[in-house]
């Protein structure tokens, strides 16, 4: 009778542990396996890290509805929508039939208009097939409308592409005017040439109109880029980037630099800490063979956050007294870390890059994962 008690004894325990094992495992709740959240004496403080969507293809960038809901665009062409508490909807806002998925290209870049409330304008940033076949990248401008994205018009067109080195995010500086970073393509010469989109940082009106006062009498903002694929701006309404530095056995040398107008940024001339007259070094890189592969750029107050793809980290540029330096979070935790964006309410939202052919698909991938900045440090 006793030996009969204990066994049903042991087999609650094991229902209860299941049943609490499944409901940590939910689509929207912090995930059992990762490091458990902080704790806070904080009234109605969140969690530190909390999952709020997994299983999505390759998310690329994260733009906030006013009421902090998100569109997440996923590479393969879809965008889709995260509730600000969590959950996934199954529904895309919108599946763009022209994205060509090729390599680093695909749907990548998104951002909300300023007077989205009024107009819903959405811009979008992709890779297609041209009619040659040729691979480039366009942005579009569509209108949020009934859950739904309808009324594509492109507004900035042939923007060179290939199979790596699109660029591809898209940003409202404090300005109103739209920023739009470009790669070089495969094609190292044409970042120096001003003339062409590849290697750059744009800046063109909500219609895709050159701004009058740019460098160059076109939509080229700054040049000499390889692949930036973030732009943020600080509290001093700083403009800041992060760029892959060189790839293959040498790799490394990746940079964040702070951009100026008509700035040229060296690439391919000068790298690292090399210098020449009329060329912008990088503020901070990554060192001669050490790799970050940076994604998005966020600013929190005077701090930079930036992801790591192949880093599989958050990183946190700390300026102080004129000094920086670089402080890892989360490395090797989540994987390839793609965006970093700061949320209405403070909070740094993330999106893994596991399920885009270069890193190693966990449970969940990828995700989209909230974390409190202030309790990184704790």
């Amino acid at each position: 009778m006793g030996k009969l008690f204990f066994c049903m004894f042991l087999l609650l325990v094991l229902l209860i542990g299941g049943y609490y094992f499944l409901m940590r495992n939910t689509s929207s709740g912090t995930l059992s396996f990762l490091p458990k959240a902080t704790t806070s004496t904080e009234k109605n403080a969140k969690p530190a890290i909390t999952v709020l969507a997994r299983k999505l293809d390759t998310p690329w960038s994260i733009a906030f509805l006013p009421n902090q809901d998100m569109f997440v665009t996923q590479r393969p062409g879809l965008v889709s929508f995260v509730g600000k508490e969590g959950g996934l909807d199954p529904v895309p806002v919108a599946q763009i039939e022209n994205v060509k998925e090729i390599g680093e290209g695909g749907l990548l870049g998104i951002a909300l208009h300023p007077q989205f409330p009024e107009n819903r304008y959405v811009y979008l940033y992709y890779t297609y097939a041209s009619q040659n076949s040729n691979t480039k990248n366009r942005v579009v401008r569509m209108t949020y409308k009934d859950k739904k994205l309808i009324d594509e018009k492109i507004i900035v067109d042939a923007i060179p592409g290939a199979a790596n080195h699109n660029g591809g995010r898209l940003a409202f500086g404090p300005d109103g005017y739209l920023y739009v970073t470009t790669g070089d393509a495969g094609n190292p010469s044409e970042a120096q040439n001003t003339q062409s989109l590849a290697g750059k940082i744009l800046r063109i009106t909500d219609e895709g109109k050159v701004v009058d006062d740019n460098p160059f009498g076109n939509e080229v903002y700054s040049y000499g880029h390889r692949n930036p694929q973030g732009i943020t701006w600080d509290e001093k309404k700083n403009l800041w980037a992060t760029e892959h530095g060189r790839s293959g056995a040498l790799s490394g040398l990746d940079e964040v630099n702070q951009i100026e107008k008509g700035g040229n940024y060296g690439w391919p001339i000068i790298e690292g800490n090399e210098t020449q007259v009329g060329m912008k070094a990088p503020l901070i890189h990554s060192g001669d063979f050490s790799t970050w592969a940076p994604g998005g750029i966020t600013a929190v107050g005077n701090d930079l956050f930036f992801g790591g793809l192949r880093g599989s980290a958050v990183y946190k540029v700390v300026q102080n007294t004129g000094k920086r330096e670089v402080v890892v979070y989360l490395k090797n935790t989540y994987g390839r870390i793609r965006e970093v964006i700061v949320g209405p309410d403070g909070l740094l939202y993330i999106s893994t890059s596991n399920m885009d052919g270069r890193g190693k698909a966990r449970f969940g991938d990828d995700q989209i994962i909230r974390i409190d900045p202030r309790q990184l440090e704790k």
